[in-house]
């Protein structure tokens, strides 16, 4: 896969764009993965497939299974788990252990005793125009070198207003690129005609949000059922809580419903204390989706219930990973 500077390089005078400033699209491409998902017929027998993204363009690796994995600048001492830093430009990404790493046990329990005992939180009981969502994702895309053994993850900070209409508007910066290991940080290093990225920091990208008819969130356990897509399995659940928490601003009582969801769905289990990239401590699930060899995480945090993060980690024929944080979460009249 080719970055945009590498294309540009490659044209040279011939690119018809090169005077052109690159925008990011007025929407994300998970966001687009989940409309036409939504738009997909779908049977009760339908198999559950990871999205074509965390398939074929799923970014940083992990470097040990069964791992919560945080980022740390290259050469620095393994963290500890009661204390790790946020991801630093240019950083490798390192293991943090669950738990629970081995003989975890079902999730089901404990995510009873957590919906029974979460407090509010900043947003709830508030109203205002707009939802909004800070954001950041790693491993979207990931370029990989010609003989396979290289990798870089692409990763942007977005910030997204949104009114129940789907106007409003969109910030996306491009962060530092992530590597998996050293190995793969010398290569791109050594090699600057090919390594993504521009210098300096890119100017983020503001683009307005078209009209798009956002669904009011259900708060029956049934309709947050049928949302979660329960019917198709723990993998699929976990992809739409994401996807729930990216896109709404979920009080407390729903909050509590949706781990109740998650409770009873087969599979999930109990990873106990995490620390997520935004190095913010939580609790975890994970769902070992083996028909297609991948896990997914889900770290919520332990008072409010509130998603942290989420992670699809594919686990061969290398260990790849799409990571996102969840950083903030609010109502508000205003735009910026």
């Amino acid at each position: 896969m080719f970055g945009a500077e590498r294309t540009r390089s490659l044209l040279g005078p011939a690119d018809p764009a090169r005077a052109a400033a690159v925008t990011r699209p007025p929407v994300s491409a998970r966001d687009l993965i989940d409309r036409a998902g939504e738009a997909e017929p779908t049977t009760n027998h339908r198999r559950v497939r990871p999205t074509r993204r965390l398939v074929l363009t799923a970014g940083t690796m992990a470097v040990a299974a069964g791992a919560v994995a945080v980022l740390q600048p290259f050469g620095g001492a393994t963290p500890d788990t009661a204390d790790v830093p946020a991801a630093a430009p240019g950083s490798v990404l390192v293991p943090v252990a669950y738990q629970f790493a081995s003989e975890a046990p079902p999730a089901g329990p404990q995510l009873r005793a957590l919906a029974g005992k979460l407090v509010g939180t900043g947003y709830d009981n508030r109203g205002g125009r707009y939802m909004y969502h800070h954001t950041k994702l790693w491993g979207d895309p990931v370029m990989t070198s010609s003989d396979g053994r290289h990798h870089v993850a692409f990763a942007d900070e977005t910030k997204v207003w949104q009114a129940a209409d789907g106007t409003g508007n969109q910030v996306t910066v491009q962060l530092e690129p992530q590597y998996p290991d050293q190995e793969s940080r010398d290569y791109w290093q050594r090699n600057p005609w090919t390594r993504p990225g521009v210098a300096g920091t890119p100017a983020p990208a503001s683009v307005p949000l078209p009209p798009r008819d956002l669904t009011p969130l259900p708060t029956d356990r049934s309709q947050l059922r049928d949302l979660l897509k329960v019917v198709h399995g723990a993998g699929a659940v976990s992809k739409e809580v994401s996807t729930v928490y990216g896109r709404y601003v979920v009080p407390r009582q729903t909050r509590a419903e949706i781990l109740r969801v998650l409770a009873d769905v087969p599979g999930f289990r109990w990873r106990g204390q995490v620390t997520d990239r935004a190095g913010r401590k939580g609790v975890a699930v994970t769902f070992d989706d083996r028909e297609h060899d991948a896990q997914s995480l889900l770290i919520f945090d332990p008072k409010t219930g509130e998603l942290l993060a989420h992670e699809r980690l594919t686990l061969a024929p290398v260990r790849i990973s799409s990571y996102q944080v969840i950083l903030d979460t609010a109502w508000t009249d205003r735009i910026g």
